[in-house]
């Protein structure tokens, strides 16, 4: 007897009262937020800075072209100012993350699955 899924719905807006699936819930969107946030970089050129706290109190960030120069820019309101290496360092570092973050997931749907 196979499951019947809902679909997706919507879902209403309050906080999530179940400590696991609220973490569940924090790591796919902040996936979802950083991956959007890549691509509006990418297909529009914008320079993107994200500081995320999880409830856990860990911090993520998504910068590009860091964020470290994204939010130097902000504070002093000047035009940006490359450092080339810290670029190639974040970019590396983002990507990597980004791939273990979708590694975590797929593990996740296919333990769901075998469930």
């Amino acid at each position: 007897m196979s499951r019947r899924s809902k679909g997706r719905q919507k879902l209403e807006m309050v906080r999530i009262s179940k400590e696991s699936n609220r973490l569940v819930t924090f790591s796919k969107r902040r996936y979802g937020v950083f991956k959007k946030a890549s691509e509006l970089s990418t297909l529009c050129g914008a320079e993107i800075a994200i500081v995320v706290f999880s409830p856990g109190k860990k911090v993520f960030s998504y910068g590009h072209p860091c964020v470290d120069i994204v939010v130097d820019r902000f504070l002093s309101r000047n035009s940006p100012q490359f450092c080339g290496t810290m670029q190639l360092i974040e970019a590396h570092r983002n990507a990597r993350v980004r791939d273990l973050n979708l590694q975590l997931t797929q593990v996740y749907l296919y333990t769901l699955n075998c469930s």
